[in-house]
């Protein structure tokens, strides 16, 4: 073990942490891992993770803690609450979120675990995906203090193809939901495209490597286009409610900015039509059942 590598913490090991963590372990960091529903943490701890027994052992014991979460709910909670990680933090300990949520809440995490505890806050959303994840090809979207990122940034390279320092702390939420508004149009609009095929007579599983290089291309295209075209679920890549809960911060957003949002309105009413239907914790690519009628 390099006594140089800072220890690090990671919490919520779900669909992204696990992954994230895993490639952690195996660049040789020391890692102690805590998850609200311990069963996710089992292939971490067989991999070489020591088990935390709460979010402030987490942060008692390492230098960077990283958390990747469902809302700010969840953050909130994690870090301020009860035997939280503010009540391990100390000053010159840093905390990489790879959740997604609101901009202003962001900054006003960022200014009371400061405050509370010394700690710094470097928010860093992700964009690519489970795949992303499990190959450490992640564009994470920095927001925060530019000398405690250049501080991670050894880190966040086994996890990512790029880390770009986005502005101070809320930046990279901003840009993660500039993000979500490219992404959740787009899956619409390939569900759209799917769905006119299979009406038209063309074959629609043939169409994403049909559009392959050309202006309609995109690793969207690429994974959800043979998705929807298959009606396959499995395995598992985001739930309804998180890309819903994105683009209605995004709306937010774009209504307090005086951004038009037009097309991120059509996608989010797309997503709450799958989620009057019960399908708020299923995969995304059920979307595509919404045009089947």
């Amino acid at each position: 073990m390099n006594d140089l590598k800072p220890k690090l913490g990671y919490v919520g090991t779900g669909l992204m942490g696990g992954p994230m963590t895993l490639r952690l372990l195996a660049a040789g960091y020391e890692v102690a891992v805590w998850n609200r529903t311990r069963e996710k943490i089992l292939p971490l701890l067989e991999a070489g993770a020591s088990e935390a027994d709460g979010p402030v052992d987490v942060a008692s014991q390492a230098d960077i803690v990283m958390m990747c979460l469902t809302d700010a709910k969840a953050v909130e909670q994690v870090v301020f609450g009860a035997g939280g990680v503010a009540s391990g933090g100390a000053s010159g300990k840093l905390l990489v979120d790879f959740s997604s949520m609101r901009p202003d809440t962001t900054r006003e995490f960022e200014a009371r675990l400061r405050s509370e505890a010394g700690m710094g806050w470097i928010d860093a959303p992700v964009s690519g995906g489970v795949k992303g994840a499990e190959e450490g090809t992640l564009a994470i979207l920095a927001g925060g203090d530019a000398d405690e990122i250049e501080r991670v940034r050894p880190v966040l390279a086994h996890l990512s193809q790029r880390v770009t320092h986005m502005g101070p702390s809320g930046a990279g939420q901003v840009t993660k939901l500039c993000n979500q508004v490219i992404v959740g149009a787009n899956l619409a609009t390939i569900a759209e495209a799917i769905s006119l095929a299979e009406k038209a007579g063309v074959d629609a599983t043939q169409l994403a490597e049909a559009l392959t290089g050309g202006f309609g291309d995109s690793i969207p295209l690429q994974i959800f286009g043979p998705r929807y075209a298959n009606r396959q679920y499995e395995p598992f890549l985001g739930h309804v409610f998180t890309m819903l809960k994105d683009l209605d911060t995004a709306l937010d957003l774009g209504d307090a900015s005086a951004a038009d949002l037009p097309m991120a309105t059509k996608a989010a009413e797309l997503l709450r039509r799958a989620e009057e239907k019960g399908w708020a914790e299923e995969d995304i690519t059920r979307v595509i059942e919404l045009f089947e009628t």
